[in-house]
């Protein structure tokens, strides 16, 4: 969302009903220039060192990009040569969660509904099996290899034998009214099979997998927000706790039945598994050596071998459509900027020489926005506040250190964890972000930063509108902010609110000073933009729902379903759907294309047809508004004719 001072386009409404006479003629389709991928280059979602044939080290690379994982890489780390294994499932935008590689030294995920075996020695996928859905969030080997896997978000269990091939999908064995994340499995000794869950409410189950039996190991009473842990030991025995954390007590788990023992013993030692989240990085070879470094933007592998400090670096290639744009805007010096996830790096197109500068970035940059001579940006995970200057040289963004640039300002968590609006203030000094909690939680925070004063302050969502948090905001004349919720809770939470609302507060005195629902059954405001030619606020609700509102009345004026003439609007985590032109023309950013939005009627119309699905907003500069299709930076060119402000 683009915000502009409302004191400089202060005119009246009955100056703008007799000017604003312009229409579009016929929809546009062409105008659309493609700047090309933001960021050319993937990130992993699991590195294993592995053993193809005997002695032979190979490089296992789950590779992902805007699209979801697409496929396999392994990296010959003796010869640079490498091979690609496209995803032999339809993945649907999916991706590992988790990966294990067996003792038999076959590699394993479950993604996209599919369960997967792929083998090093064969170098192909051997073995692939759909199951309900949807992805693993942990896998594990029992002690007769049978690999097991427990999956999101209904708490799926499943099972796979490769000795004998049999593979068996249990089906969701556990119901919750939110999304359930198993994040750890493991097998005892006797071949129960036991999973942790979180986050809205920790939980260890117990499995028998001869009757198929379920059983809670631990008490109603002890489940907490946050997430339990299970490991197995090499004793045989499973260890666990019902809420993860240095200081909680642990159970011991074998044949169903759970114990309490207080601190874990000091000679209780894990067995070696190696398996892990989406962030797992396994570097031993069986031979020793290890890999010292993979950077999938440089297409460079470095490994070493510990015993003589001997290093080998070799180049490798493999294919990618880039890492896809969570939003996009123009920053003081005249480029277009923004984040992409995943990999998380930062990007700047300079629209006159028609050139990329690209750097890793900090997290995740969910919304971005420029004030004044400065480029901000909220962010993934803890509700981040960074601000970059772009005419001092970039440097890594350090916690704490003030020489930092992009510098990390302050955080909102858990108030706020993901981000979803950034709003610039018109008066050019203050910022306020508003986002979803951690997770497991429900309701989030405003954060507010004062740059003259280098301060900030906090809103509760029960000092706003409790079990609800805000996705949408919009600056209103005499220190006023609008605000639009979702009743999304945090990642893993549970939802406790029925319906979206609009709120006023004032900026003074940080307290709500009136809140409606505004639209029945609305579930989000997705965005909100000011319009000081009308002093009515422009919203889009559940990313179809066109609505305008009198916040002097406190109404709506009206309200239009654009769904089945004009489709969705853009959506991401900080979709920034309006954009204002120079002349003050609004315009709207859909998947199918750019509209407009008649200040007279209110009428919404499709004025240029774009050849690719757009997916985040957005900012104009120079006759042009940029855009984000995947991975790609586009723009469309706003041609002399088309409809403009008096």
């Amino acid at each position: 969302m683009v915000f502009h001072s409302f004191w400089i386009y202060a005119v009246s409404l009955m100056t703008v009903i007799a000017g604003c006479c312009t229409a579009w003629g016929q929809i546009s389709e062409t105008g659309f220039t493609d700047h090309g991928v933001a960021v050319p280059f993937s990130t992993h979602r699991g590195v294993i060192a592995a053993e193809g044939n005997p002695g032979e080290a190979l490089v296992l690379i789950w590779l992902y990009d805007h699209r979801g994982c697409y496929g396999l890489l392994i990296v010959e780390p003796d010869t640079g040569r490498s091979q690609e294994f496209a995803t032999p499932f339809p993945w649907g935008g999916d991706a590992p969660y988790a990966s294990i590689l067996s003792t038999r030294g076959k590699l394993y995920s479950h993604f996209g509904s599919h369960f997967v075996e792929f083998d090093p020695q064969k170098r192909a996928f051997t073995f692939v099996q759909k199951t309900v859905p949807q992805m693993a969030m942990s896998l594990t080997e029992d002690d007769h290899g049978v690999i097991w896997s427990a999956t999101y978000p209904q708490c799926g269990l499943a099972s796979y034998d490769p000795s004998t091939g049999t593979f068996r999908d249990y089906g969701h064995l556990h119901r919750e009214n939110w999304a359930q994340y198993p994040r750890s499995i493991a097998c005892d000794a006797a071949g129960w099979v036991y999973f942790a869950i979180g986050y809205t409410k920790s939980h260890i189950l117990g499995f028998n997998p001869v009757d198929g039996r379920v059983v809670p190991m631990i008490p109603e009473e002890e489940r907490r927000q946050g997430m339990a842990r299970v490991f197995r030991a090499t004793d045989g025995f499973v260890y666990g706790q019902a809420l993860e954390g240095k200081d909680t007590e642990w159970y011991r788990f074998f044949k169903g039945t759970a114990e309490k023992i207080g601190r874990l013993p000091p000679d209780v030692k894990q067995k070696a598994i190696v398996a892990g989240s989406q962030g797992l990085f396994h570097s031993r070879f069986p031979d020793g050596r290890r890999i010292k470094e993979l950077d999938l933007a440089a297409r460079q592998l470095t490994i070493e071998d510990p015993r003589t400090g001997e290093s080998k670096t070799v180049q490798f290639e493999y294919s990618s459509q880039g890492g896809h744009i969570m939003g996009l805007a123009l920053a003081p010096n005249g480029t277009i900027c923004g984040g992409t996830a995943f990999p998380f790096w930062f990007f700047s197109y300079d629209p006159k020489a028609g050139t990329w500068e690209r750097h890793p970035c900090y997290g995740q940059w969910n919304t971005v926005a420029r004030q004044g001579n400065r480029f901000f940006v909220g962010g993934y995970t803890k509700g981040f506040l960074l601000e970059w200057n772009p005419e001092v040289p970039w440097r890594e963004t350090v916690e704490g250190d003030k020489d930092s640039n992009p510098r990390y300002l302050v955080d909102a968590y858990p108030h706020i964890n993901r981000p979803h609006d950034l709003l610039p203030h018109p008066d050019g000094n203050l910022l306020v972000l508003g986002g979803t909690p951690a997770y497991g939680h429900t309701g989030g925070g405003l954060l507010f930063w004062d740059r003259g004063t280098g301060s900030s302050w906090l809103l509760r969502h029960t000092e706003i509108l409790e079990n609800h948090s805000t996705m949408s905001m919009a600056a209103l004349p005499e220190g006023k902010l609008l605000g639009g919720t979702t009743v999304a809770p945090g990642t893993g939470g549970e939802q406790k609110a029925s319906q979206a609302e609009l709120y006023l507060l004032d900026l003074e005195t940080k307290r709500i000073e009136w809140h409606s629902p505004a639209i029945p059954g609305v579930r989000e405001y997705t965005d909100l933009y000011y319009d000081p030619e009308t002093n009515l606020v422009f919203g889009i609700a559940d990313r179809t729902r066109f609505f305008v509102f009198n916040p002097a009345a406190k109404e709506l004026v009206r309200q239009e379903d654009l769904g089945p003439k004009l489709g969705p609007c853009v959506y991401h985590q900080g979709p920034r759907v309006f954009v204002r032109g120079e002349d003050g023309t609004v315009f709207i950013l859909l998947a199918r294309g750019i509209a407009f939005v008649d200040r007279q009627s209110f009428e919404i119309s499709m004025v240029a047809k774009a050849p690719v699905t757009i997916t985040a907003g957005g900012d104009f500069h120079e006759g042009r508004i940029y855009f984000a299709s995947g991975s790609h930076l586009w723009s469309w060119k706003v041609e002399a004719g088309q409809p403009t402000s008096p």
